[in-house]
């Protein structure tokens, strides 16, 4: 997906996918019917970073991966809470991500926890100043974390 394409004009409800690199997008939840969309859109991974209890069965990781895997989109899945974004989950969440290549959307409640993961897996090799920057080109602001980012969190 390249800066400037919407895919919420190819879908039949609004979608709110933000982007914060060239390859790495984040979004609120995303829906099973999306995943056309998507493919045409570039979006090569999806990455689930919303834990099943929050989602009704229709919308959980497995309902999601089925629909992205029948578009041909690869999926991958790590659940995350506050409490849960520790250095390990980072690093994994890095890993299947952004480390994986593909062009991804991750995507949780609001697209913040996605982000929140993303510059912190980013802590240490990016200049903090830029990780913040580019949150808050995609509408999250991350100034609270910017201490936090100075130094390698994984």
């Amino acid at each position: 997906m390249t800066a400037g394409q919407n895919p919420a004009l190819r879908l039949n409800h609004p979608m709110d996918i933000r982007q914060i690199t060239p390859r790495y997008f984040v979004s609120p939840q995303i829906d099973p019917s999306d995943m056309d969309a998507l493919r045409e859109a570039g979006i090569t991974r999806i990455l689930c970073n919303r834990p099943d209890g929050e989602v009704p069965p229709s919308h959980s990781a497995d309902a999601i991966r089925t629909a992205a895997e029948a578009a041909g989109i690869a999926f991958a899945v790590q659940p995350l809470t506050h409490q849960t974004m520790v250095p390990d989950v980072i690093a994994t969440n890095r890993e299947i991500g952004l480390d994986s290549g593909d062009v991804v959307l991750a995507y949780c409640a609001s697209g913040t926890r996605s982000t929140i993961a993303w510059a912190l897996g980013q802590a240490g090799t990016l200049p903090a100043d830029e990780i913040v920057a580019a949150a808050a080109a995609g509408g999250y602001d991350l100034s609270n974390i910017r201490p936090a980012l100075d130094q390698p969190f994984v």
